[in-house]
């Protein structure tokens, strides 16, 4: 075969892969050539044969032409579904009914088929579907001249969707002393756990709703119950950093080994997430109880953690937590502080 009629083939196919491809012409000209997956108003995303995914600022992108059907969100509420070429300077969908051109800043979103299934379930997820999180495990033991065991487990997983959240957390700390005749022989017995759900009523307010629950048996706590409820304002909101500020009512009952206690108080707190680059999420939160029975009695809550990605399931984590209590029972601390740290198992499902 001649090396001429050898190239036609390869010709062929090259031809081919172009006239059924996307593409996307910036404004200094370059070229880009795949599928087109989404743009959020920001930025553009296309997934290239070569290249993988690429993204790319949606303010350069000059011209688009798709093969596939893509759906257009527009500033006017509408969404046009159809392959779109770019037309003096618009942007034209041709639509089941017809083409409809739309100006370039109207376009609120794009997004392909499958960006579009995956938004789409992620408004309305199972309650199943759509949580992340993970569990850290810490266990250490000595024998010979001391003679202990220490188990510490710190749980915590989050559900969002695009106008709700759902987070679950657990800490743990459970420590012996083995030595013959050690008082005590228990040292640590403490447990915390709850839940609390958001649900946006803005971009910016939204109302919550939670349930804490704590024990400690050095304290002779058996079970401290805590059920509020109020308004939040998101004052950051962004994939990096979120800053909550939140009031509310709460409603205590503490079950102790000699009197229980019940008690309405205030609800004031704040909670911070920020992220580290892609591998490590810091968080923190504060509230603060005054008892609307007693003018002078008050608790707070401190807490901290940090989790840092080893790979996609594994990394380390930290928590930090501080309880204080104006008014403990006689004989105790006013203070009490837990403090996890070890292997992180995340999941996502």
């Amino acid at each position: 075969m001649k090396r001429g009629h050898a190239a036609i083939p390869l010709v062929l196919v090259l031809l081919a892969t172009t006239l059924f491809a996307d593409q996307v012409v910036l404004k200094n000209g370059d070229r880009l050539t795949g599928t087109i997956v989404s743009s959020d108003g920001k930025e553009f995303v296309i997934k290239t044969e070569f290249a993988g995914e690429v993204k790319i600022q949606w303010i350069v992108v000059d011209q688009i032409t798709s093969t596939q059907d893509l759906h257009v969100a527009v500033n006017n509420g509408q969404t046009l579904v159809g392959p779109v070429s770019t037309s003096d300077g618009n942007v034209a969908v041709a639509t089941k009914r017809g083409p409809v051109e739309t100006s370039k800043d109207a376009i609120m979103t794009i997004r392909n088929d499958a960006a579009q299934l995956a938004y789409e379930k992620s408004l309305h997820p199972g309650w199943l579907e759509g949580w992340d999180g993970g569990t850290t495990v810490g266990f250490a033991l000595t024998r010979g001249n001391s003679q202990t065991k220490n188990l510490s487990l710190a749980f915590n997983a989050a559900r969002k969707t695009s106008n709700d959240k759902l987070g679950l957390y657990a800490n743990t700390v459970y420590a012996t002393n083995d030595a013959p005749g050690a008082i005590p022989s228990v040292t640590a017995n403490a447990v915390q756990g709850g839940l609390r759900y958001d649900h946006d009523l803005t971009s910016r307010l939204f109302g919550f709703g939670n349930a804490d629950f704590q024990s400690d048996s050095l304290q002779t706590l058996n079970l401290r119950t805590i059920l509020g409820g109020g308004l939040g304002f998101h004052a950051i909101k962004s994939e990096t950093t979120t800053l909550d500020f939140l009031g509310g009512l709460a409603y205590t009952r503490e079950n102790y080994d000699l009197f229980d206690r019940n008690f309405a108080a205030i609800t004031l707190g704040e909670e911070l997430m920020h992220k580290l680059g892609a591998s490590t999420t810091l968080t923190q939160s504060l509230y603060f109880y005054p008892d609307l029975s007693s003018g002078g009695d008050y608790r707070s809550t401190f807490n901290f953690g940090a989790v840092t990605k080893i790979n996609k399931w594994l990394g380390w984590q930290t928590a930090f937590g501080d309880i204080y209590v104006t008014n403990p029972p006689a004989g105790n601390k006013k203070n009490d502080i837990l403090f996890t740290t070890g292997l992180n198992i995340a999941f996502k499902h």
